[in-house]
């Protein structure tokens, strides 16, 4: 039986000529493994990959093409800076006579083994993450978004938290004339001498970073690292009441408005020569109001980022 030839609608005469910024694929489904420093991660990603339509008499692109080669990259080597480009140059080549531009997004849960504050114990973080790369009018750029979670105290509700324990101790010492320093030790341990607690809320720092391309990895635990320790107060896995203690204690010692956990990440990410641009927004889930309180910066590049929230 002679074989039939199977139809090509994408090759038939274009009825509506016209060009189109980007065309491709959202939300593929795609393991790979991550280059992060000395480690390679696997992640379970969730992939977008477009070239641009320049070619206006042209029906569509070759989807195929993109998946089959972004399919072999996954399988055959760790993703990387250099990775990224290759992959571009490939969807561009695979496009040679339709497209000028390539765009990928590889968007997953980044999983780190963190240890216990005190305690001898440790637990699975997880951070949204997402790797990007673009090539446009023959320039690549590399971006990574990272979100790291932490707790902030607020500087004013403390304050007036004080205030109240101290309203309550003169209610209490204020007509016995000096008191014994063990009878104001066992005072401070009743529910009673609290008279008030500072709220709290779990809170985001959302940063977009512009890599230098030049990287040979994805510094993606480095990142969460220095952020982590620039608020001092990340949220915690495994958790004895002596890692609760330490926790109560670093969130007294760092109380934070989102003003002042912005400031200490522009510190930090302007000292990392890894980051050419960032955009971070800061939000604290009050727990106070209905509302977010929430602060956003630039790096202030020319052309680069800009601060919109």
């Amino acid at each position: 039986m002679r074989e039939s030839r199977l139809p090509d609608v994408a090759s038939r005469d274009v009825q509506q000529t016209g060009t189109l910024d980007w065309v491709g694929m959202g939300d593929i489904r795609q393991p790979i493994d991550i280059r992060d420093g000395e480690d390679v991660h696997r992640v379970e990603a969730r992939v977008q990959l477009y070239v641009d339509l320049a070619n206006a008499g042209a029906k569509g692109i070759h989807m195929s093409r993109l998946y089959l080669i972004l399919d072999e990259h996954a399988a055959t080597r760790p993703l990387t800076p250099a990775g990224l480009k290759l992959l571009l140059k490939s969807m561009l080549v695979s496009h040679r006579d339709l497209s000028g531009h390539a765009f990928i997004e590889f968007a997953f849960d980044y999983f780190l083994r963190r240890r216990s504050l005190v305690s001898d114990n440790s637990g699975w973080n997880s951070y949204p993450v997402a790797i990007r790369g673009s090539s446009i009018n023959g320039e690549m750029s590399i971006e990574m978004d990272l979100g790291v979670w932490y707790s902030s105290t607020c500087p004013a509700s403390a304050a007036l938290s004080r205030q109240l324990i101290q309203q309550q101790f003169e209610r209490d010492f204020g007509d016995n004339g000096p008191v014994a320093a063990a009878d104001v030790k066992a005072w401070l341990g009743t529910e009673e001498a609290i008279a008030g607690t500072p709220h709290g809320q779990r809170s985001i720092a959302k940063a977009r970073l512009r890599l230098d391309d030049t990287l040979s990895t994805f510094p993606v635990t480095a990142l969460v690292s220095d952020v982590e320790d620039a608020l001092s107060t990340p949220v915690q896995t495994a958790v004895k009441r002596e890692d609760e203690q330490e926790f109560a204690r670093l969130n007294a010692a760092n109380l934070m408005f989102c003003e002042d956990a912005g400031r200490r990440l522009k510190s930090v990410l302007d000292d990392n020569l890894s980051v050419l641009d960032f955009h971070v927004r800061i939000e604290h889930h009050e727990s106070l109001h209905a509302h977010d309180a929430v602060s956003v910066f630039a790096k202030g590049v020319p052309g680069g980022y800009s601060p919109i929230p």
